[in-house]
């Protein structure tokens, strides 16, 4: 019983480890900090990307959550509303592209400037 413990608890600090190196990662990385976007209906608003790669925004006071992770060029934001956002590197600026859970294309463009 006490190898099965202590073999669990190995495991616990290795996933720990993992984590804080990710974080570690996030932190550095040119995505993390707060962006002004826009909705589809041309508002501005603040998405938040922080470094324990969970994802806020404020569109419309909705308050919303999500987790974000970098691929490629893009950071990719899982919203908990279903919908997709990703703000994307492109040459000296920033786009942000908004998909809606079942849209192939984005259902919104518009630019990403850093704030932070």
């Amino acid at each position: 019983m006490k190898s099965l413990s202590r073999q669990g608890s190995r495991s616990l600090s290795s996933f720990l480890a993992l984590i804080g190196a990710e974080d570690r990662d996030l932190d550095d990385n040119e995505f993390a900090g707060t962006w002004r976007v826009q909705d589809s209906e041309g508002n501005p608003f603040e998405i938040t990307l922080l470094a324990s790669g969970v994802a806020e925004a404020d569109r419309s006071d909705e308050g919303m959550t999500g987790t974000w992770d970098v691929d490629g060029l893009s950071a990719v934001i899982t919203w908990d509303t279903g919908w997709t956002t990703k703000i994307t590197r492109t040459g000296d600026g920033y786009t942000k592209t908004a998909y809606d859970a079942t849209a192939a294309a984005p259902t919104n463009t518009s630019s990403a400037e850093k704030l932070d």
